[in-house]
């Protein structure tokens, strides 16, 4: 028997749905062409991230989870459906004003360091690089602030190839801070260099959220590192299949969480309602059930709603 938690239980629904929403979507729909064939990316995505909240996703290849990403940095128009994004509709932007909010949205950090960094420039020179039209004082400055803000100031002269993997990750971290975006934006920040590297990148990450309160979303597949964010949400097929929520008794003790440490015991799951009710399971726990058809029984009881395996599937067994 397997009980299901929901986002609404514990004020939770009430509390998120009182914030200023920074990326809200709806019914979000991309679809890919070529000559011969269709491919659809994002199947429906509904999802909303509060103004400085810090959000991890998750999901398998091919899941949807970097084309969302590119959705709302302005990479990739969206086919069909509703993406407002700090009060911009995304569907209305026209070019000009695209590059605008590209500009001074929304700052992105990438896997490959070779899309953060012109290897030619000292790390200083890179961040003052989206600067361009900034009075030279100003920018000088500002790069040295940011530089600062990642542990970096001692490599302000440093070259590309005089940084290690994770220090060139914390100066593509301070370019995208560069022009003050609002919204930061990583995909897979933490793929190129190991554990340790990764678990600092991510402790830079979170230090920048929690000083400047500016919205952060990362993608990845790190599981050490999603466990550490305080809402998770994997996406499935174009869509969102659960969340996870940081457990209250862990809000405090982010470095008791390591790569031993089980999601289960630092974050709650929950299943996603979408606006007509309909529910998506995690996949995993329908594996644990031994689910193989398209039903389940629901019962009503003390409550809680709770999902079985039909009677004939049981005798089966």
């Amino acid at each position: 028997m397997q009980y299901m938690n929901w986002r609404m239980v514990n004020g939770f629904m009430a509390e998120h749905e009182a914030a200023q929403a920074m990326i809200e979507c709806e019914n979000l729909v991309k679809i890919y062409k070529t000559k011969d064939i269709e491919v659809l990316a994002l199947q429906g995505l509904e999802m909303r991230v509060d103004k400085g909240e810090l959000l991890a996703i998750i999901g398998n290849s091919g899941s949807g989870k970097s084309t969302f990403l590119n959705m709302i940095g302005g990479l990739d128009r969206p086919s069909a459906g509703r993406l407002m994004v700090d009060g911009k509709d995304l569907f209305k932007l026209n070019e000009r004003e695209l590059v605008d909010y590209k500009r001074r949205t929304v700052g992105f950090v990438w896997q490959n360091n070779g899309r953060n960094l012109v290897p030619y420039l000292t790390a200083w020179q890179n961040v003052q690089m989206p600067m361009l039209f900034d009075s030279g004082k100003k920018k000088k400055q500002r790069a040295l602030e940011l530089l600062e803000m990642v542990g970096l100031s001692n490599k302000k002269h440093s070259r590309l190839t005089q940084l290690s993997g994770g220090e060139q990750q914390r100066v593509a971290i301070a370019i995208a801070l560069a022009n003050a975006p609002k919204l930061l934006l990583a995909d897979e920040p933490t793929g190129s260099v190991d554990a340790k590297t990764g678990a600092y990148i991510l402790d830079v990450l979170r230090a920048i959220n929690r000083e400047t309160e500016i919205t952060t979303v990362i993608v990845t597949h790190d599981q050490t590192l999603a466990k550490k964010v305080h809402r998770v949400v994997a996406i499935r097929d174009g869509k969102i299949s659960s969340e996870r929520i940081m457990k209250q008794s862990y809000l405090d003790r982010w470095n008791e969480i390591d790569a031993m440490t089980s999601a289960q015991e630092v974050q709650d799951e929950y299943a996603i309602l979408d606006r007509a009710g309909r529910l998506q399971i995690p996949r995993d726990m329908l594996e644990k059930m031994q689910i193989t058809g398209n039903r389940v029984k629901m019962e009503m009881a003390d409550g809680k709603i709770i999902l079985e395996k039909p009677e004939e599937e049981k005798k089966e067994n």
